[in-house]
């Protein structure tokens, strides 16, 4: 008798596969088949433990290894290697193999995204770094990172509920504050946190690029001494002409005529004038001596510097309430693009000069600090006590503890996000580390790959402290639990909350839509909800195998429901 559990290949190694396929198994019951290159067995063992799930061993996901995995049996494929031009040839492969197979691919290039959309019709293409960013970002801001979601017809905006016009309030999403939030709670009226149509006040002032502010972008590329050279030199020239107005009675503009050609061209001798008039000029013509030579010199240091600083992306000079960054791999890449688009200062360091995200910092002009993000000169270097968070991103989870932990010795208050894969290490960390937040990029972006392994589109995700709640898209499936039953069905307080209905008439859509109204099979539900929220939405949007269910659409009389809800 064949197995009605749902049958999955994953082609892939690293830590986003084994929480991928650990979501499969435990929140979808599925059948998974793994593909590992035999030198990543030994990384495998935690997913060979898990239930249901077979290694297929081979290089790379080929015709051959597909099959032997079963894919033409198999209800979807995912393809996580981070290999985006490897992903895509396996990609091509498998729809050979099977053109009817679901493919969700894991690409980091933004332009090569558009093109395998068009290449692989019907594939889902996500990024891992690209879902987890914003979780990242908002734990280093905090209340300044202004947190949405874009949809086709409109924004959805995070927001404090005393931030936002009620009127302009979705639904509320959660209480008791962002570090131990009640997710979706079942009374609006109790979120403090909610999802608001409009950007709260606080992001209407960020939206804008904060202005450039020159005095102190002059003394970063001018540097120390030359800044103060410079404002002795022009604090003489001023109080000169101050003196001058005062001792021969004329206006300033006459004032500032007569001190910029005693200062340019140079006094002219009058052993008539008064005393404290030839004083004036004597401090000028000094002054001279020295301002020509000094613009000079500030001209090309700043130039060299400036040049330098573009083709090489080093500092120069001193840094504060910036955001320094540790590890450019695909995550730190899109980390520093998402604090640029801010306009908040950053500093990137980086080991290895060929990594993902040096050539994304030089095209930003970030600087980069070529270091190990761990020894504390390097963390100076990139002025980390005078900075406003520490993000540590690379893949390491000890050496990203250990930078955490150097970066807090050098300030008690300073802001740490740091990325671990081990759970239970991750809550350790905050519990007794005080500043300090913890991210995993694999548990961020599972769902949505599982949920496009299963057909279902995620849309976006909305971090709240360091749980994540999905923003999705879902078909009422013809026949399935829900359909015909009344939309407010659709939320579970907790889980799940429909914000709006799709009607597949055009592009209507129902924001907020009436408790009662009867859902169709046309139907496409957005939907917010937290992991275990949306497998139970997708079990109950599933369509039914028993085809004497009648027909549902938009053109049909809309069933009301048997009992008002109390």
């Amino acid at each position: 008798m064949e197995s009605d559990q749902p049958r999955f290949v994953v082609c892939g190694h690293d830590t986003l596969t084994y929480r991928l396929v650990e979501h499969l198994v435990e929140r979808y019951n599925g059948d998974v088949t793994v593909i590992l290159p035999p030198d990543a067995l030994g990384q495998s063992k935690g997913i060979a433990a898990l239930p249901g799930v077979r290694i297929v061993e081979a290089e790379r996901p080929t015709a051959a290894a597909l099959t032997e995995a079963g894919l033409a049996g198999a209800d979807a494929l995912a393809l996580v290697e981070q290999n985006d031009g490897g992903n895509v040839d396996a990609a091509l492969v498998a729809r050979e193999l099977n053109p009817s197979i679901r493919i969700v691919l894991r690409i980091f290039s933004r332009g090569l995204t558009e093109g395998v959309r068009r290449l692989l019709p019907g594939c889902a293409v996500l990024s891992s770094s690209a879902l987890a960013t914003p979780a990242f970002v908002a734990a280093a801001l905090g209340e300044t990172a202004p947190a949405y979601v874009r949809l086709p017809d409109r924004t959805l905006f995070e927001a404090r509920r005393e931030d936002v016009d009620e009127h302009d309030i979705l639904c509320g999403l959660a209480s008791n504050g962002r570090e131990d939030p009640d997710l979706l709670p079942s009374d609006d009226a109790a979120a403090d946190l909610v999802l608001a149509v409009n950007p709260p006040a606080a992001a209407r002032i960020a939206a804008p690029r904060r202005p450039r502010r020159p005095l102190r972008a002059l003394y970063r590329l001018v540097g120390r001494r030359l800044s103060i050279a410079f404002g002795v030199v022009t604090g003489l020239v001023v109080a000169s002409a101050v003196a001058l107005a005062l001792i021969k009675d004329v206006s300033v503009a006459q004032a500032a005529y007569l001190t910029i050609l005693n200062t340019v061209g140079g006094a002219n001798a009058d052993l008539g004038a008064p005393a404290a008039e030839k004083v004036v000029q004597t401090v000028l013509t000094l002054a001279s001596i020295a301002l020509l030579p000094l613009l000079t010199a500030i001209v090309v240091d700043s130039m060299a510097k400036a040049r330098l600083a573009i083709t090489t992306g080093v500092l120069t000079g001193p840094l504060a309430d910036h955001v320094v960054v540790v590890g450019l791999g695909d995550v730190g890449a899109r980390v520093i693009r998402a604090l640029h688009s801010f306009d908040i200062d950053v500093v990137a360091i980086e080991r290895s000069p060929d990594a993902r995200g040096v050539s994304v910092a030089r095209e930003l002009r970030v600087p980069v600090i070529f270091g190990d993000g761990a020894h504390s000169e390097t963390l100076r270097a990139a002025w980390v006590p005078q900075c406003r968070a520490l993000i540590v991103l690379t893949t390491d989870d000890v050496a990203n503890l250990e930078t955490a932990l150097v970066g807090q010795t050098m300030r008690d208050d300073l802001r740490v996000v740091v990325r671990l894969f081990d759970g239970d290490m991750a809550d350790r960390v905050e519990r007794t580390f005080p500043n300090t937040a913890s991210r995993s990029v694999s548990h961020l972006a599972a769902p949505a790959f599982a949920a496009a392994m299963l057909g279902r589109e995620v849309i976006g995700t909305i971090p709240v402290g360091r749980r994540l709640l999905l923003v999705a898209e879902l078909s009422v499936g013809a026949g399935s639990r829900l359909e015909a039953r009344p939309a407010g069905e659709v939320s579970t307080p907790g889980q799940a909350r429909l914000l709006a209905v799709r009607t597949g008439r055009g592009t209507q859509t129902l924001w907020s839509p009436p408790y009662g109204r009867a859902l169709a099979r046309t139907d496409r539900l957005v939907v917010l909800a937290t992991r275990t929220g949306l497998a139970d939405l997708l079990a109950r949007t599933e369509p039914s195998t028993d085809h004497h269910v009648p027909l549902l659409t938009h053109d049909a009389p809309l069933p009301r429901p048997r009992h008002r809800a109390e």
